[in-house]
C-alpha cells in the first residue's frame, strides 16, 4: 500500500460514519466510536527466511515514518503516547474501551492527532524477539486511556 493509498484511508476513516455495532472490513475493524485499519501487517505464518523478515520489517519501519513526516505536515507534531499503563491496568481486571484495549495487546506506542473531533493514532507494533513489524492506524472519538 503506498503513503497516497495509506492517506486516503485514513481521511475515508476520518470521516465515515462510525457503525453501531462491532464489523470486520477488508483493512481492519469499526465499532461504536472507532474505526481501526492494519496498514502493514506481519504474518506469523511465513517461510521466509531471516533476510526476507528483515527486508519486511525495514520497510514497515519506513511507511510509518513516511506517514509520520505526511501527517505532521498535515496535523503538527503528534503527542507520543504509551499503552502500557493502560495494558497493565486491564491485567489487574480494569475495563479499557475498545478501540484502546484492542490495540494495547499489539502497540504499545502511538503518535496521536487530535483533529475536529476524533483522534487519529498511528501504531507501531513491533515483535520483541523477532523482526515482525505492524502499522496500525485508529480514528476513534472516544480519548485514550
Amino acid at each position: 500500500m503506498t503513503s497516497a493509498h495509506q492517506l486516503r484511508l485514513i481521511d475515508g476513516m476520518r470521516t465515515r460514519e462510525f457503525p453501531v455495532e462491532r464489523v470486520r472490513s477488508g483493512t481492519g475493524v469499526s465499532g461504536p466510536g472507532y474505526h481501526t485499519a492494519f496498514l502493514h501487517a506481519d504474518d506469523d505464518g511465513w517461510d521466509e527466511d531471516a533476510a526476507a523478515r528483515l527486508e519486511h520489517r525495514a520497510q514497515c519501519l519506513a511507511e510509518h515514518d513516511a506517514l509520520v513526516t505526511l501527517l505532521g505536515a498535515r496535523w503538527g507534531e503528534p503527542q507520543m503516547i504509551s499503552l502500557w499503563s493502560a495494558q497493565e491496568r486491564m491485567m489487574s481486571g480494569e475495563v479499557i474501551p475498545d478501540p484502546w484495549a484492542e490495540t494495547v495487546a499489539g502497540c504499545e506506542l502511538f503518535r496521536l492527532w487530535h483533529i475536529e473531533e476524533r483522534w487519529i493514532a498511528l501504531g507501531l507494533c513491533l515483535e520483541d524477539d523477532g523482526p515482525g513489524c505492524e502499522l496500525t492506524v485508529v480514528v476513534t472519538e472516544i480519548d485514550p486511556p
